[in-house]
């Protein structure tokens, strides 16, 4: 299995402990919004918050794949009602995630017939 697939299965039983188990020990996520860096202890946390609230990725695909790098995109869907097209280059050392960055759009109501997307109805993926 590749690297995204086995995030991806993580993902989608909403398995924090298999996620954080992907995280290399020096860790570093960038957030878009504020550019501050989380590391993997904080990330953890965050990762634990996630799964545990109503933050629902959907459409996750893999752009990109190799042993040093992950590029990916997807749909998440935040407690809050909002909807953020999420793009991620990870970074992989030794088979794991050392570094994380994320760019994300937000997608007004307006636009969601843009991306198969209801305002009360999952993603669906035409590709």
């Amino acid at each position: 299995m590749s690297f995204f697939e086995i995030w991806l299965k993580g993902v989608e039983e909403r398995d924090a402990d298999a996620l954080i188990g992907l995280l290399h020990e020096d860790f570093e996520f960038v957030r878009h919004q504020s550019g501050a860096s989380l590391n993997k202890a904080q990330m953890s946390e965050l990762m634990r918050q996630m799964v545990s609230n109503n933050v629902v990725p959907k459409a996750q695909r893999c752009l990109y794949e190799n042993e040093e790098v992950l590029v990916s995109h997807g749909i998440m869907n935040f407690p809050d009602g909002t909807t953020e097209a999420i793009l991620r280059f990870d970074l992989l050392k030794g088979g794991k995630m050392i570094k994380s960055k994320t760019g994300a759009t937000l997608i007004s109501d307006e636009h969601l017939h843009c991306y198969h997307i209801g305002k009360h109805r999952k993603y669906e993926s035409s590709m």
